[in-house]
């Protein structure tokens, strides 16, 4: 499989649960080498997708393929070419780093002892954890623990990275070392990175999807989407007991507080009234554009003028 071969293709993927649930809705992407980011709040259906992308779960309905692959009748194929970080990465507290790397290997099948120790020094030193390799992981700070489920999931060199709310909990330095990490498995593997943190995916992503109750809102390159914002995101400061009122005669996208004072964020074609001032808009604004249903219009306008 050569890194051009590596495309993951999810068609018209449906997921419920026995509660009733519909965590997935006809999900369709196609997943391309690099990082790609899959952005959407608690809830909306991210980790459910992971957890079918890895083959921890079945669809009900739909077909994934990666580079020819049926990922759901040869789950035995795809997970040797599989890496995998759940959002929820238990360790061994009072085992050391590399004799649990060491472990890790032995199931992924790389037998050869030589070979073997060969291969923990290389990812140890590649997660920048060599000089702790002795020590247990119990003392591992939250940074160093997803650095090293991330050496696990590399056991193997897989072609698919799955990546599920990494930084989440991290502190600034630690996510800073985590997302180069990250970034320098994109040049290798098809990557997916799901998570809510925007910055996450504008700092790192060339492509992204938009999920929210199971279904896409947008898919898109993160650098187009923020220029089809351009002239659209207008700022305004204002107290919070106005804000009711601004709801019900603007297009809200997001609301923040800063320095006691509410900056509302609009959506409009136009200027909406004099006391707004336009805003160069980043990846949050599309975030929050997407969510309030605004985008989602803008696109559907787009393809409609390429149709016709």
């Amino acid at each position: 499989m050569t890194n051009q071969e590596a495309i993951l293709q999810i068609r018209n993927v449906s997921k419920s649960y026995p509660n009733g649930v519909q965590a997935l809705k006809d999900v369709s992407l196609t997943i391309p080498p690099g990082m790609y980011g899959l952005l959407g709040p608690n809830g909306a259906g991210k980790s459910t997708l992971m957890r079918i992308l890895a083959t921890l779960q079945d669809p009900d309905e739909g077909e994934i393929l990666f580079d020819g692959m049926d990922v759901v009748k040869q789950k035995e194929e795809l997970r040797k070419t599989l890496g995998y970080l759940p959002q929820e990465f238990g360790v061994y507290k009072g085992i050391s780093a590399e004799k649990l790397l060491d472990h890790f290997a032995v199931l992924k099948g790389i037998t050869n002892k030589s070979e073997r120790k060969d291969v923990t020094e290389a990812l140890l030193k590649q997660t920048n954890l060599w000089d702790v390799r002795k020590q247990k992981l119990g003392g591992y700070s939250g940074g160093m623990k997803q650095r090293f489920g991330v050496a696990v999931a590399l056991i193997g060199n897989p072609k698919l990275m799955i990546v599920d709310e990494p930084t989440a909990g991290l502190d600034p330095a630690e996510r800073v070392r985590f997302l180069n990490l990250l970034s320098e498995l994109g040049e290798n593997s098809a990557v997916i990175l799901s998570t809510h943190i925007v910055e996450d995916v504008s700092e790192l992503c060339t492509r992204m999807a938009i999920i929210n109750k199971g279904e896409i809102l947008l898919e898109a390159e993160p650098i187009a989407s923020v220029k089809d914002l351009e002239g659209k995101i207008w700022r305004k400061i204002s107290a919070k007991t106005e804000l009711a009122a601004l709801e019900r005669n603007y297009q809200v996208i997001s609301t923040k507080l800063l320095a006691g004072q509410t900056v509302v964020h609009f959506y409009s074609e136009e200027k909406p009234a004099p006391e707004f001032h336009p805003v160069q808009p980043d990846l949050e604004d599309v975030y929050f554009s997407t969510m309030s249903g605004f985008l989602g219009k803008v696109a559907q306008q787009k393809e409609r003028e390429v149709l016709s």
